[in-house]
C-alpha cells in the first residue's frame, strides 16, 4: 500500500480578519487552502523539478532566500491570464510543469464573512419548517456579494443590532431593486423570505476564527481515495515549541501524522504556497469582476469584461493546463472543497473549464469579445444549478 506525503498552506491574506479588513476596498472574503502531495516513490522526482524551476527564478527569492508567491503581483491578474505579461506567463507554466497525473491536489475555498453568519445563527438548524442552510446560504452571498458596511459593522462594534441592520439593509434592497425588477425578481423574492424569517430570530454571535473547515474536507478527500497511510506537514507558524491552531485543528479533525516545518527547509510546502497563490489571485479577481462595489451598482447585471478573453495563445495554454491539474487529472469529488456558499469556487472552476473549451486563440473572434462575458454567464450559472442539485 502506498505512503503519501502530504504539504499544507493558505493564501497570504486568510488569517485578516477584523472590521477594517472586512470593509477595505482590498478584503477579499475568501479563505484559500492548498495541499499538495505524492506517493512517496514519486515525491524525489517532483521535488528535483521544483529545485530546478527555483533555481532558473533565483532572482525571484525574497529577502529571506524563498521563492515565494508573492512574486506575482495581483494588479497582474486584473482580468485574469489576459493581463499576465509574458514573464510572469513563462513562471507559471515553468511551475505548473512540475504537476503530472500522479500529483495529488487539495484545496479549499471557504467565505470569512460565512464563518460569521455560521457563528451568529449556530443555534439553528435544519427543520419541517425552515431550511436553515438556505438561510445561512442566501445571508452569506447577499453579504458577499453587496458588502453593506453597516451590517458588518454591527457583527464587530454592535452584533445585539446584526439582525435589525441586516432587516434594513434586505427592506433598502427590495425598494431598491424595483428599479430593475426585470432582474431583481427572484432576489426581492428571496429578501423577502429572508426579512419574515429573520423577525424570529435573534443572533447570538461568538466570533472566533475557525481552521477546521479545510481538513474536514482534506479528511473526506483521504477517504475518497482510499489513502490511509500519509503524512501532512503545515506550515510552521508562531512559536517554535507551541503547536498552532491550525495544526490543532488538523487533529480535532480527525488527521494523523502531523507535524510543522518552515518552509524555508520544505520544498513541498513552497509547492503549495505558490498553488494557493495562483488559486486565490485569480479567485480575488474574479471576485471583484463579479461582485458590486457599490449599492447603486446592485441593479445591474455583472459580466466579465471583453478584456478577459484577448487571449494570445500562451495564455490560453496556462488556463488548460490549470484546467487539467485541477479538473481532470485526480478527478475526485472532494480535490475542490467549499462550505454552504460554494459560488465563487464554481464561477472559479468554470472559468477553467469556459476557457479550456477554445480550441486555440484563434477560435476566440474579436468581433464576440463582449459576448463572451455573458456567455461565460449563462455556462456558469448552469455550472452552479447542476452543482447544487448534486449536494
Amino acid at each position: 500500500m502506498d505512503t503519501y506525503k502530504f504539504y499544507y498552506d493558505e493564501s497570504e491574506h486568510s488569517r485578516k480578519i477584523n472590521y477594517n479588513t472586512v470593509t477595505a476596498t482590498n478584503y477579499y472574503d475568501n479563505f484559500v487552502t492548498v495541499i499538495v502531495g505524492w506517493s512517496k516513490e514519486k515525491e524525489k522526482e517532483a521535488f528535483n523539478k521544483y529545485k530546478d524551476f527555483e533555481s532558473k527564478y533565483a532572482d525571484r527569492k525574497d529577502k529571506n532566500g524563498e521563492l515565494k508567491s508573492t512574486t506575482l503581483k495581483q494588479k497582474k491578474f486584473e482580468c485574469g491570464f489576459a493581463s499576465l505579461d509574458k514573464a510572469n506567463i513563462q513562471f507559471m507554466m515553468d511551475f505548473l510543469a512540475i504537476f503530472d497525473e500522479s500529483t495529488k491536489l487539495y484545496f479549499s475555498v471557504a467565505s470569512k464573512i460565512e464563518y460569521l453568519v455560521l457563528q451568529l445563527f449556530e443555534g439553528y438548524r435544519n427543520n419541517l419548517i425552515i431550511n436553515a442552510d438556505a438561510v445561512k446560504y442566501s445571508i452569506t452571498k447577499a453579504l458577499v456579494t453587496y458588502r453593506p458596511q453597516n451590517v458588518i459593522k454591527s457583527i464587530y462594534d454592535n452584533p445585539e443590532e446584526f439582525v435589525d441592520e441586516l432587516k434594513r439593509f434586505f427592506r433598502e434592497r427590495i425598494e431598491f431593486n424595483r428599479s430593475n425588477i426585470s432582474l431583481k425578481e427572484l432576489e426581492n423574492e428571496a429578501f423577502e423570505n429572508l426579512l419574515y424569517i429573520l423577525d424570529d430570530i435573534s443572533a447570538i454571535p461568538k466570533l472566533q476564527w475557525d481552521y477546521h473547515m479545510p481538513f474536514d474536507g482534506f479528511a473526506k478527500y483521504l477517504q475518497e481515495e482510499q489513502i490511509n497511510n500519509y503524512s501532512l506537514v503545515l506550515d510552521k507558524e508562531g512559536e517554535q515549541n507551541e503547536a498552532s491552531r491550525t495544526m490543532q485543528a488538523a487533529v480535532v479533525m480527525g488527521l494523523s501524522n502531523v507535524t510543522e516545518k518552515n518552509s524555508k527547509d520544505s520544498y513541498g510546502l513552497r509547492m503549495a504556497d505558490m498553488m494557493v497563490g495562483i488559486i486565490s489571485k485569480l479567485l480575488k479577481s474574479l471576485c471583484d469582476e463579479l461582485h458590486y462595489h457599490s449599492f447603486a451598482e446592485g441593479t445591474e447585471k455583472r459580466l466579465l469584461n471583453a478584456k478577459w478573453f484577448q487571449l494570445n495563445e500562451t495564455q490560453l495554454e496556462l488556463y488548460k493546463k490549470l484546467y487539467k491539474i485541477i479538473c481532470e487529472w485526480d478527478n475526485a469529488w472532494y480535490k475542490a472543497y467549499a462550505g454552504i456558499y460554494s459560488d465563487d469556487l464554481v464561477c472559479f472552476i468554470g472559468l477553467l473549464g469556459y476557457m479550456s473549451h477554445f480550441e486555440n486563440s484563434e477560435y476566440i473572434v474579436n468581433e464576440k469579445l463582449k459576448a463572451y462575458g455573458e456567455y461565460y454567464n449563462g455556462y456558469v450559472c448552469q455550472q452552479l444549478f447542476d452543482y447544487f442539485k448534486l449536494r
